[in-house]
């Protein structure tokens, strides 16, 4: 019976043994080396950004492995890793953090399957250390390169360099909150595969080149916060696939494009603070599926009723404070059911108000202030609870609402009470 316990146990030791060897066999089969020019290059890539007093090799003699840098993620190619992703800047709390002299080092490009490369708040003073982007290079990662980002960094000045327009296989080009200047590259039309494309809240000067005929798959399209001026290129009726469109606090003028009635995807249409005009573009009402619109601040003019508001059932936005529109507001109004602000102040509107307004069931914002509207308001009581401050008709000089049908508490802000007609 003991030697049958000890040939058990024995036999137990093997077996746990030999799971040992396995988990270590499966350990060994885990760890893949990295090719010594590759970790190279992306040592010096991070020391150009974080400092040279930041020493890789010691910190993270794995970078893709046991020792992951973060901000750095890597795929395997033929049995070797490579880096896939580069993030630089404070994204997370342990993030490759920028040094305040920086450079961009030659062996940058030599990341050879490089796909991400995303600096945001890396450079910071415009005075003391400014850094422009590289113009060399960039066709070294023309067939890996999917998305480029440079956000939030003042001290990112000069141009953007035409070189991008190299990078064919690019899908996210992000320029966002810089401190770059000069005019957008005419060679970013070779950009066919771009899904995003925003250069909003730089110093961005010179008209919008015509260069979108071949940007079928464009998703997002943000030029706003800039100094560009001219008229918008015919171009842009060609993003087709479009679901955003800002172009917004410009210096754009002349006409809204007829062209954009083939923004059939369209969400979002942005043209606020600009120089645009030659009134509301009939164009508008074939953008079915428009939830936002935003034209405010513009000396567009035109009348309201000269399009079929009740094409655009989707709307949940109409923005149109301050754009010189004149005559009634259209009661075909009324019919977007899902409207939820509706922004007519500072224009030139006249005639009375409709009812038909309060049936527009998510109303919850209406600005009618600054207009020439006339006659009684006669919206309800629970109307005006609902509205509050929300609702604006101050401004109207010949509107009114009836003393003793709304109660004191629903009073409009700025509206006078109705005068009794005096009987003799």
């Amino acid at each position: 019976m003991k030697s049958i316990r000890i040939m058990s146990h024995a036999i137990f030791v093997i077996f746990i043994l030999s799971l040992g060897a396995c988990c270590c066999g499966q350990v060994e089969l885990d760890v893949s080396p990295m090719e010594k020019t590759e970790q190279e290059a992306l040592y010096s890539t991070i020391q150009g950004f974080v400092g040279n007093s930041w020493n890789g090799s010691d910190l993270y003699p794995d970078p893709c492995g046991w020792t992951p840098i973060q901000g750095v993620s890597c795929d395997l190619f033929n049995g070797f890793w490579y880096v896939t992703v580069l993030n630089i800047g404070p994204i997370h709390d342990n993030s490759l953090v920028c040094a305040r002299n920086v450079e961009f080092r030659p062996q940058l490009f030599e990341l050879k399957h490089l796909k991400s490369l995303f600096f945001f708040n890396c450079f910071q003073s415009q005075k003391t250390f400014p850094i422009t982007i590289p113009s060399e290079n960039w066709k070294k990662l023309a067939n890996t390169l999917e998305s480029l980002e440079f956000r939030s960094n003042p001290g990112l000045i000069g141009t953007i360099p035409s070189s991008f327009g190299v990078l064919k296989n690019l899908q996210s080009l992000v320029i966002l909150e810089n401190s770059l200047t000069g005019e957008i590259p005419p060679q970013f039309g070779n950009l066919i595969k771009l899904k995003r494309l925003v250069l909003a809240e730089n110093y961005f000067i010179g008209t919008i080149p015509d260069i979108f005929g071949g940007m079928s798959e464009l998703l997002i399209f943000d030029l706003s916060r800039n100094l560009l001026s001219g008229t918008l290129p015919l171009t842009l009726g060609s993003l087709t696939s479009a679901l955003k469109l800002d172009i917004s606090h410009n210096l754009l003028q002349g006409n809204v494009l007829n062209e954009f009635a083939n923004l059939k995807n369209l969400t979002l249409l942005d043209l606020r603070d600009n120089k645009f005009s030659g009134g509301l573009a009939l164009s508008f009402q074939e953008m079915y599926s428009l939830e936002q619109m935003v034209l405010s601040n513009n000396p567009l003019g035109g009348d309201m009723r000269t399009l079929k508001w009740e094409n655009l059932q989707n709307l949940v936005i109409l923005e149109l404070s301050n754009i010189g529109l004149v005559g009634e507001i259209p009661e075909s109004i009324s019919e977007l059911k899902r409207l939820r602000f509706l922004g007519l102040n500072d224009n030139n509107l006249t005639g009375n108000l409709s009812p038909k307004l309060e049936t527009l069931p998510c109303l919850n914002a209406l600005y009618l202030s600054g207009n020439n509207l006339t006659g009684e308001v006669k919206f309800s009581n629970e109307f005006y609870g609902k509205m509050g401050r929300r609702f604006g008709a101050w401004n109207n000089p010949n509107l009114c609402y009836q003393v003793g049908v709304i109660s004191t508490s629903h009073v409009p802000y700025g509206v006078k009470p109705c005068q009794k007609e005096l009987c003799y």
